[in-house]
């Protein structure tokens, strides 16, 4: 009887722990899954915006899967982590639908506007910053 009230106990919490897991990103950020479409970078080691899409970006292409193309834009602007107590995040979405703000195109790198977005594969540009040539020596 003990054995099979721990395995169902097991077979209740394993998923939610799987879903709930956070995903951490070449550059170091952790990026939380908030729904299918929606997800949060947390700020860390003084991480500035491009740092943050990077992340975001990565998470994206290689976690959920989407095409190069796929727009991030950002539904919540950088303030107070929804998933981290105490932390600082930037929710993204990659559904047009769940953006409340301004969704125009912009050349400027920021975290402090909701509708901000870029495509995929520029943002996971800015995981390319820390490489550096033999030609900056």
């Amino acid at each position: 009887m003990m054995r099979k009230t721990l395995l169902t106990l097991l077979c209740l919490v394993l998923p939610l722990q799987a879903a709930a897991q956070a995903y951490r990103a070449e550059n170091w950020l952790v990026v939380v899954p908030l729904t299918a479409r929606d997800f949060e970078v947390i700020e860390d080691h003084g991480a500035g915006a491009r740092h943050v899409w990077c992340a975001a970006a990565e998470f994206a292409q290689d976690v959920l899967g989407l095409p190069r193309s796929e727009r991030l834009f950002i539904k919540t602007p950088r303030g107070p982590s929804l998933s981290g107590v105490g932390r600082t995040g930037v929710v993204f979405t990659t559904d047009l639908e769940r953006v409340n703000g301004d969704i125009r195109q912009s050349y400027s790198v920021t975290l402090r506007r909701a509708g901000e977005n870029l495509p995929s594969h520029h943002a996971r540009q800015f995981c390319l910053d820390h490489l550096i040539e033999l030609e900056d020596f």
